[in-house]
């Protein structure tokens, strides 16, 4: 195929058109994943100028996190599939589209179409990322650029609380993205025009019957896990156990299905992936890592408003020097892994990240704001120590042909994790919360409470990750 990368040799890193190519995707993807937790700070202003309800609000999240649980599986396939350039201009013609339809959305329907669009293209460009640079990327320098994966997949979201903090103490909500829309459209302009495509594409035959088990399997999970909040506090119950119990039901046949097609080139998700030992730990401590942050950020803003009584503004800024700080520590980390591996980074990582977990379920009414900024940014340091690791260790342990699975795979858990960190912290929080209150407990008291238990919970699930760390061995090259 004309206009194909060849595979990497050497130093081929250093060919500007490469560099160019990979640090482009690393801005697109930045900017889309950013926009993945931007809404929340913005539901107070959303219930307001629209008229809605905070649950109705709250679907511009759950219906993002959805529509990428549905598609990311189905991106081994695309990337089979489509050239790169195919892919990376459809994602960011998505992405551009959906930014537009809610800049301008007169309600909130049109606005929760727009948020889905959006999220078509988000879904497709992180495993486009990982894969390319898998590709493109000689094995000596791959942890070198994952690191900047990581800035991506951790600090991005980490950063949307803070940004749209920002943005709307200055401006509306429609400001969040009438500022991105811009910026979405001279990547995807530049992109189309620069990015060359790498790797070879085959007529993979779409198989129907995997995306719809893929699009019930994954997509009620998250949904499940989304409601599970509601349910604790004793609403929607049988709404989540038929969605978990179809998500199951659904995953469980998607497996069977894959498992079956797979010997045949036909899999949509090819889950021989797994029978990689490097990469089902990688990705095991991956999912309690992702679990742990994404319940981390949404618990730290309700104590600091809640609890502390503290502006959104302040809140951002306050959740910002751990975001920063992730996003400067990781290309460090990916020079170290290329230099002497995962496991003198993952194991010191984990420990402090256990450590950072049990120094917030102490927590408590009287707990200074510049504790909560000592160890939130522990915690971000922790995980920069295992992010890049992980996902070099896991994807470098695959054959090349299953590049895009894995990748997809790593996508896929990514965003169950975050629903079910996101469903633990908050379903103990409520929990408790409700307990405490009832005992005759200050409304402020009991949620402080309720918030340090999510993060004891936390904190004793982050030892299986301390010893599962001590598992983590670098990946051996494998022949083109």
């Amino acid at each position: 195929m004309s206009g194909v990368e060849a595979p990497p040799t050497g130093t081929d890193t250093a060919d500007p058109q490469r560099l160019r190519v990979i640090w482009l995707m690393l801005g697109a993807a930045f900017v889309v994943i950013l926009n993945e937790t931007v809404m929340g700070v913005a539901i107070p202003n959303l219930v307001e100028d629209l008229g809605i309800t905070i649950t109705a609000a709250q679907w511009l999240t759950t219906a993002f996190m959805l529509t990428m649980a549905v598609i990311i599986p189905i991106t081994g396939f695309l990337l089979k599939r489509f050239t790169t350039r195919q892919i990376y201009t459809a994602a960011m013609t998505l992405f551009s589209i959906g930014t537009l339809v809610s800049a301008l959305a007169p309600g909130f329907e049109v606005l929760l179409v727009g948020r889905i669009v959006q999220a078509g293209g988000t879904a497709m460009m992180m495993p486009l990322l990982m894969t390319t640079i898998m590709t493109l990327v000689p094995m000596e320098s791959r942890g070198r650029f994952m690191g900047r994966i990581s800035i991506v997949m951790s600090v991005a979201p980490a950063l949307g609380p803070t940004v749209s903090g920002l943005v709307l103490s200055l401006a509306s909500w429609r400001a969040l993205f009438w500022i991105v829309l811009p910026i979405a459209v001279v990547m995807l302009i530049v992109g189309n025009r620069r990015i060359r495509n790498v790797g070879e594409t085959s007529r993979v035959p779409l198989d129907v019957l995997s995306v719809i088990l893929s699009a019930v399997g994954f997509g009620g999970l998250v949904f499940g896990l989304s409601l599970i909040g509601g349910a604790a506090d004793g609403s929607g119950g049988g709404q989540m156990w038929i969605a978990l119990g179809a998500g199951a039901l659904g995953i469980g046949a998607f497996v069977w299905r894959q498992l079956a097609l797979q010997d045949r080139g036909r899999a949509l998700l090819d889950l021989r992936i797994f029978r990689s030992r490097s990469f089902t730990i990688a990705i095991s401590l991956m999912t309690v890592m992702m679990a742990a942050m994404f319940g981390t950020l949404i618990l730290l803003p309700v104590y600091l408003q809640n609890v502390l009584a503290l502006t959104p503004v302040v809140t951002g800024m306050l959740m910002l020097p751990g975001g920063l700080v992730m996003g400067l520590v990781a290309p460090t980390v990916g020079r170290l892994f290329d230099r002497y591996g995962p496991r003198p980074l993952v194991v010191p990582g984990s420990i402090i990240v256990s450590a950072a977990l049990w120094a917030l379920a102490g927590l408590s009414v009287q707990t200074p704001p510049w504790l909560i900024v000592v160890a939130h940014v522990a915690l971000s340091i922790g995980l920069a120590l295992m992010f890049t690791p992980l996902f070099t260790s896991a994807l470098g342990s695959l054959r090349p042909e299953l590049y895009s699975h894995g990748s997809a795979a790593v996508g896929a858990v990514q965003q169950v994790a975050g629903a079910a960190g996101t469903a633990l912290f908050i379903t103990i929080l409520a929990m408790t919360t409700g307990e405490l209150a009832a005992n005759g407990a200050e409304a402020t008291a009991a949620q402080a409470g309720g918030i340090q238990q999510a993060f004891l919970i936390g904190a004793v699930l982050s030892l299986v990750v301390v010893v599962g760390a001590f598992f983590v061995r670098r990946p051996t090259p494998n022949p083109a």
